[in-house]
């Protein structure tokens, strides 16, 4: 269980989110060269198609074996559907519907959350998963 205990999930805001692959399979892309450039391999162009036609999505980074995603929520209204069945809907589809292109599940069967407080928080994650590809390079390196 990794919600946060007493917060108040119907207000508005920004979560990250780390999707990851079943068993760690290095099936979404490569990462290559000095500059840690991403090769998406054939996994990671279906996945990638589907969150780039998710608006809530503002920064995503497709990894071997995961992905970052900052989503979004604005609705409006503190009546509308709260921001956890939101993200978890957004994260349901992505997941159902590249497990309906490839034609079985890649992915682990839950997701990690974390609550971005304030903006600090929301600039070291967007940092974060920016240079999520040279410091998987880094560790990767013989």
């Amino acid at each position: 269980h990794n919600r946060l205990e007493n917060f108040y999930y119907s207000k508005n805001g920004a979560y990250f989110i780390t999707i990851c692959v079943k068993d760690r399979k290095r099936i979404l892309c490569d990462i290559v060269g000095d500059d840690a450039h991403i090769v998406p391999k054939k996994y990671g162009t279906i996945v990638e198609k589907y969150i780039r036609n998710v608006s809530e999505i503002k920064k995503y980074v497709i990894m071997p074996d995961h992905i970052h995603m900052i989503v979004q929520i604005e609705n409006g209204s503190m009546w509308s559907s709260t921001p956890t069945n939101k993200v978890s809907n957004i994260v349901r589809s992505i997941k159902t519907l590249t497990t309906k292109e490839i034609g079985e599940s890649i992915f682990q069967r839950s997701y990690y959350d974390h609550i971005i407080r304030n903006q600090q928080d929301f600039n070291e994650i967007w940092e974060y998963i920016e240079n999520n590809p040279l410091k998987y390079a880094l560790k990767e390196a013989p």
